[in-house]
């Protein structure tokens, strides 16, 4: 499946603030932020970085197959997006922004990572997801072929494997 490109890239930044540790530095999140190629950032402050990891905590639950995730998105929308508009700052292609370009990063990775998430719940809700390994909390965005994810990594897919297989020859 091919995601919207705009949906794809914040969803997946959107998935990686969530699975960040939530006493995160400055500095990490700033790395983070630079891993999911979300340009332009000089650095994020503590208290920008408490304000995105405060996002991550309310973005969590959207992973999840809830009845109510699309109210969720939609209040999510409500206090982060702005007029879009196509931008091609840096050199880069035309893209989509949600939020200016000059305001605080915080408000900009809100509008952004909140769009992305709308726009892949409603290209496929089932891509967004949280791992089905009991006691892993991570979420992911599926992007595989088949849309049949349930594990966040194969380590954790071959673990619940492993057990179920363990589990099946103890009772012979």
């Amino acid at each position: 499946m091919h995601f919207n490109p705009y949906g794809g890239a914040a969803a997946a930044l959107a998935a990686a603030l969530v699975n960040a540790d939530p006493r995160a530095t400055p500095e990490d999140l700033t790395r983070l932020l630079r891993e999911h190629d979300y340009k332009p950032l000089t650095g994020l402050d503590a208290a920008q970085a408490r304000e995105l990891t405060d996002w991550a905590a309310r973005l969590s639950p959207v992973f999840d197959h809830r009845p109510d995730r699309v109210d969720l998105l939609n209040a999510l929308l409500a206090e982060t997006a702005t007029k879009p508009y196509v931008s091609t700052h840096d050199g880069r292609a035309p893209h989509l922004h949600f939020a200016p370009e000059d305001a605080p990063a915080p408000h900009r990775v809100r509008a952004f990572t909140a769009a992305g998430l709308a726009h892949a719940v409603c290209e496929d809700p089932t891509r967004l997801g949280r791992c089905a390994r009991p006691g892993c909390r991570t979420v992911y965005v599926d992007t595989s072929r088949n849309g049949r994810r349930r594990y966040c990594t194969t380590r954790c897919a071959n673990r619940v494997h492993v057990a179920d297989h363990r589990r099946r020859g103890t009772r012979g």
